[in-house]
């Protein structure tokens, strides 16, 4: 069986490599094989998610590059295939081209990622037609209630997802909140869609029940252009935290107005989910991103490695800045966890051509990965794993070619990950 790294001069040779040209549509990676594995990889590559799928080629690139010999499952050697699929950022392109991807391409197992409006449209491609499918970077509450799972219930047979949850966030927040002195008002800005409507399902009775007095301003529809109703609402409140979880386009319209109409001068915490998790997205807000608050599903000193890249979290960081040519995000460790999983699946299940063995495998799955431990056998609902979740600030980076540094200041939910500074009040220019 081939093994699950890399030699130096492997690694060396990807981080050398000239930056890969952007996915469009679909592209196939494959290692020459026979008898080959099939991988359809469905995420967003343009548009206004198109961030989150920027470490994909590369990622797909070192997988075939570590199996280049091909992997050994039940006796017999296969080559691995993976197809890039862009969503282009929108849920019904993202139904459509799982449904072209399975009929057009017949594959293996389906993986995809990042955020809801990606990953259920796809988990239900899949369903329906009874490909095996993982994915991940959504919270599991979203995925599984929002396709209408059933507490307790296997409600699907083809399709899991590993991810934090939505009732992660309270006592992540309550920990790291409670450094600062505040009056305990936060304000909620949550969109109506499956990220919003779930986390207002959970995390506001969580908050309450710790002491916090919250002020929800109402679901708004994502790409909203005008702030100023909920902007006021806080004001008049006197929330001194601000927790949101919007589509990424939306943050920075409403930090800027929240700015201008004297909001960001009240706050102590402005807490994100969802957006404000890239360098990219600071660096748009200039003076006004210093001090932003973000949780991280994955960073560059997690103590981890991922198996089927054969890298450590700081390889992969490094690896993502050489070959990308920008900061790490938290994609590239994350992404990594998506293929440490699907590759752990398809040699467990003995058979990686029979679907029903590769889904049967995941059933109870354990494997390390890039963010941790992925333990299908003991998640919360049938077909969930659960990955750990940091809190972070954004600060001003002390050296280096960046403008910004992602420091993190809460590990309640994960206490193997190092804390790197005390949270601090937010200040416009930091």
């Amino acid at each position: 069986m081939t093994k699950l790294n890399i030699n130096r001069r492997q690694f060396g040779a990807l981080a050398g490599a000239a930056a890969l040209s952007p996915v469009l549509s679909s592209r196939v990676l494959a290692a020459g094989h026979g008898d080959t594995i099939k991988i359809g990889w469905v995420g967003p590559r343009s548009g206004p998610l198109g961030i989150f799928g920027e470490a994909d080629t590369w990622l797909s690139e070192t997988l075939k590059a570590n199996f280049e010999g091909g992997v050994e499952i039940g006796g017999k050697t296969y080559g691995v295939e993976v197809i890039l699929v862009d969503t282009q950022s929108d849920p019904v392109r993202a139904s459509q081209e799982t449904r072209d991807l399975i009929n057009g391409q017949n594959p293996d197992v389906v993986i995809s990622s990042s955020t809801p409006e990606t990953t259920n449209p796809v988990a239900d491609a899949c369903e329906a037609a009874g490909v095996p499918c993982i994915s991940s970077i959504a919270p599991w509450e979203a995925f599984f209630f929002g396709r209408g799972g059933k507490p307790g219930e296997k409600s699907f047979k083809w399709t899991y997802h590993f991810s934090f949850g939505a009732g992660d966030f309270a006592p992540l927040y309550v920990d790291g909140w409670g450094k600062i002195e505040t009056n305990k008002k936060v304000g909620m800005l949550l969109p109506n869609d499956a990220d919003g409507n779930a986390i207002r399902g959970g995390l506001i009775p969580a908050l309450e029940a710790e002491g916090f007095e919250v002020f929800d301003a109402g679901p708004y529809e994502n790409m909203t252009g005008d702030f100023s109703n909920q902007i006021n609402f806080f004001k008049q409140n006197g929330v001194e935290i601000v927790n949101t979880f919007p589509f990424p386009p939306d943050f920075p319209v409403f930090w800027r107005q929240a700015a201008q109409l004297g909001l960001a001068q009240q706050l102590k915490i402005m807490q994100m989910a969802k957006a404000g998790l890239f360098p990219a997205e600071l660096e748009g807000l200039g003076q006004l991103g210093y001090g932003l608050c973000t949780g991280a599903y994955w960073h560059k000193d997690f103590p981890t490695a991922s198996p089927a890249t054969g890298m450590t979290s700081a390889q992969l960081a490094e690896g993502f800045e050489t070959n990308i040519g920008k900061q790490w995000t938290q994609q590239a460790g994350a992404q990594a966890a998506v293929l440490d999983v699907v590759m752990a699946a398809l040699e467990a299940s003995g058979n990686p051509k029979d679907k029903a063995a590769i889904a049967g495998a995941l059933d109870t799955l354990q494997v390390e990965t890039a963010v941790g431990t992925v333990d299908f056998a003991n998640g919360p609902m049938p077909g969930i794993a659960t990955a750990p979740l940091v809190n972070c600030q954004w600060v001003k980076a002390a050296e280096g070619p960046y403008e910004f540094d992602l420091q993190i200041v809460s590990n309640a939910l994960a206490p193997n990950v190092p804390i790197q500074g005390d949270l601090k009040p937010y200040v416009i220019g930091g």
